[in-house]
């Protein structure tokens, strides 16, 4: 994730039949805890923590030091490490503390007969251990996924002191998983007399599908754009369209698009696409009402409201003072004016076979939709939270009494749901039919926000008293703070990552690709104590083995490719282990260098990424090569250095990527400096690399020069909500982006016989 502020911003589980087997596996609970913010001071923060403080953070994945942007090595301080294994649920504010939970760890798997999950490669055999009273029999079998047959591992012969647990000795037997395992979820039982325990064995993929061939394709904030058709807002039915349009008229292959989560379900929206409510569930925001079949049944009164309601929210603007002033993305109005309609066509009965479909869809959803649902219902009547005792989680009392009370109004949100889906797989199908190799590409968010439905319905599997963020950088020498908590390790290992497949599973539905904002997520992450500084954070270590094979599982089974942003602080080898995984990395032209600072070759470019000019937390192309970037941080206060220093900088970046295009023979090297050309170049560059992608942003090929987010403010400028105009801030409709100049010269690079086949 690139300088991005929060502002800006099922498996089976381990359980046992029979006698119960003792051990401190996480309770995971369903409910939020109340969790103070950890106002420690600075000292407190930052003071060195004992040895042994630092291993038992060791033991839970949290690392005591980290690599800072300039090379030095940062040691994280006590309170930080305290606090971070609080919010994993593990006291250690004592010496006696951290002993006694030292112990509790070093016997975690010892606690279990079996682990709740394990995760192995396909082709590849795994040991594991069952454990039982000591010289008892122990006994395994796996039960395969699809076709429940049941396969007996050989238990191997190896010696393993037994360990005494609560006055009796445990003794550990190993068993090797077969290589010759088909890929999916299949269950491992354990049993040693009477006592039986189920596990989850997980076999995943070698590697993720990649593309079929080289391609390219836009990216595309869909919020952005209008069609004489939309609701003063883009939604699924101008998806569909601007795929269309992309590749019958300009060759593309594939659409890249911001995150369609899932947000508030009334006004206000919170404009950031990547702080969404649930990642699990989309935006009924991207409806087209129109195109909802039971529309065309509604009588000639209802037809006209919704007409109404169509044209105020398409006349909507929000001006905003200031050298900004221009028409706005108006989230709120539009919503408000949609929901309206939406109610008017769900009253219109549904057909045998429609209420069948939705009825299906209900099912394949789960608890998960119904969650979902019952807390669009509750945000309804309470806003956001705190909402009042009794509503902490589904299971709560109140929470289950509204189940009972508010069905219809539940029911509703759930087909929002269903239309929103379909809706979602009728622009894919439309790319697929214009001819685009891939289609839609989805982006998946690194984080929901704090008080949205997913931490109400997952409860203490995302970790509560803390959130995500970044570490002090060269963009930002404070780090960031995303507000968004992140996944519990334990958590999710001890419920056979049921809710992140889950997740997994609904993204990968109507796509042919998908981009994972942040993939260095999937390795560790910076956690931050609520209430402290970004400084005072560290990062915690996540099974990235677990994490990234249910991916390449999930995508083989959906048939998607992955792209995993890889921009940012990272260790180096993550790049190299997603590349082995079939992942695709990120490249954006402004940050590739060679090894002594220089340009980077366009042949030396990775095969395996998504390459790209520019990203959406930078100006558009001509507004980056006309200094945008610079004279906008300076007009808000986000300059660091003075702001001659930083014009200079940018200015000998510039002419130093003009250089390199001008000895490709991109550029003249003796004409003007036309900034029309300049771009074109930069694509004729990017088209050249032997990467498997290359995305053209969609505010290129129409000369935009404002950004759509400016990292490091919240209201001082309005991002997420700049509407797609051209060069001189004139709105383009959606209908007249493949005949803008730029389009076709750009498409005609991209297409062209620079490409090294």
């Amino acid at each position: 994730m690139l300088l991005r502020l929060s502002a800006s911003l099922p498996g089976c589980v381990a359980m046992e039949r029979g006698v119960a087997w003792g051990g401190a596996r996480p309770q995971i609970s369903g409910k939020i805890r109340a969790v103070e913010p950890f106002n420690a001071p600075a000292e407190t923060m930052s003071a060195p923590p004992s040895e042994r403080l630092t291993h038992l953070a060791s033991l839970y994945g949290i690392q005591d030091r980290h690599q800072g942007h300039s090379g030095s090595i940062e040691r994280v301080g006590a309170g930080t490490l305290v606090a971070i294994l609080a919010a994993m649920g593990v006291k250690a504010d004592t010496p006696a503390a951290v002993e006694h939970a030292i112990a509790q760890a070093q016997l975690r798997a010892w606690n279990a007969m079996i682990a709740p999950t394990t995760v192995v490669r396909e082709g590849e055999p795994k040991d594991v251990w069952v454990h039982v009273a000591h010289g008892a029999p122990a006994h395994l079998h796996l039960e395969i996924e699809e076709t429940g047959d049941k396969v007996f591992p050989v238990q191997l012969d190896r010696w393993v002191d037994p360990v005494e647990l609560s006055g009796t000795l445990t003794g550990r037997a190993t068993f090797q998983i077969p290589a010759d395992l088909p890929v999916g979820y299949h269950t491992m039982v354990a049993q040693s007399g009477d006592v039986i325990s189920t596990g989850t064995l997980i076999v995943v993929p070698q590697r993720v599908p990649e593309p079929p061939t080289r391609m390219w394709g836009v990216m595309a904030q869909l919020y952005s754009i209008h069609s004489a058709q939309s609701w003063g807002v883009g939604d699924f039915a101008d998806l569909g369209d601007l795929c269309h349009l992309m590749a019958r008229r300009l060759g593309a292959d594939f659409a890249l698009i911001n995150p369609v989560h899932a947000v508030e379900p009334t006004a206000p929206l919170t404009p950031s696409p990547y702080l969404p409510t649930s990642r699990r569930f989309v935006s009924p925001w991207y409806l087209r009402v129109e195109q909802i079949r039971e529309a065309a049944y509604l009588c000639a009164a209802d037809r006209e409201k919704v007409a109404r309601l169509a044209d105020a929210a398409a006349a909507a603007t929000a001006p905003l003072a200031g050298k900004h002033a221009a028409r706005l993305v108006d989230r709120d109005t539009a919503w408000t004016a949609k929901l309206a309609a939406l109610r008017i066509v769900h009253a219109v009965p549904l057909p045998p076979a429609r209420r069948d479909a939705f009825e299906r869809f209900c099912a394949e959803q789960g608890k998960a939709l119904d969650d979902f649902a019952l807390w669009s219902v509750l945000y309804q009547e309470f806003g956001p939270a705190p909402w009042p005792a009794g509503y902490e989680s589904p299971q709560s009392a109140s929470s289950v009494a509204t189940r009972r009370t508010h069905g219809a109004e539940i029911l509703f949100h759930k087909w929002l749901q269903w239309v929103a889906f379909e809706q979602l797989s009728q622009a894919q199908h439309s790319a697929l039919e214009a001819g685009m190799k891939l289609g839609i590409m989805q982006d998946l968010a690194v984080g929901v926000h704090p008080q949205g439905a997913d931490v109400w319905a997952l409860g203490e599997l995302l970790a509560q008293g803390v959130s995500v963020g970044a570490p002090p950088d060269m963009y930002n020498q404070l780090g960031q703070d995303w507000s968004q908590p992140p996944w519990r390790p334990d958590a999710l290992d001890a419920t056979a990552y049921q809710a992140y497949r889950g997740m997994l599973r609904s993204m990968f539905q109507h796509c042919g690709a998908v981009r994972i904002d942040h993939v260095i997520g999937l390795f560790r992450l910076w956690w931050i104590p609520r209430g402290a500084d970004p400084r005072f954070g560290a990062y915690v270590r996540y099974d990235h083995e677990a994490l990234v094979g249910i991916l390449c599982l999930e995508a083989q089974r959906a048939g998607v490719a992955v792209v995993g942003e890889d921009l940012g602080t990272f260790e180096h080898w993550v790049s190299d282990y997603l590349a082995d995984r079939g992942l695709l990395g990120t490249a954006v032209l402004w940050f590739e260098k060679e090894w002594d600072g220089s340009v980077k070759a366009p042949e030396h470019y990775r095969r395996s990424a998504l390459a790209t000019v520019t990203t959406h937390d930078l100006p558009p192309t001509a507004g980056y090569l006309e200094l945008e970037h610079v004279r906008l941080r300076e007009e808000l206060g986000l300059l660091t250095v003075p702001v001659a220093e930083e014009t200079a900088s940018a200015e000998a970046e510039i002419a130093t990527v003009r250089a390199a295009l001008i000895a490709r023979g991109l550029l003249d090297p003796n004409g003007p400096v036309d900034l029309d050309d300049t771009i074109v170049a930069l694509h004729r560059y990017l088209a050249m690399t032997p990467s498997l992608l290359q995305g053209v942003a969609l505010v290129d090929l129409v000369g935009e020069r404002r950004t759509q987010n400016q990292p490091g403010t919240d209201q001082e400028y309005p991002n997420w909500r700049v509407p797609l105009t051209d060069g001189t801030g004139s709105e383009v409709l959606l209908e007249d982006i493949a005949d803008a100049p730029l389009a076709g010269r750009i498409a005609a690079a991209m297409n062209g016989p620079d490409r090294a086949w």
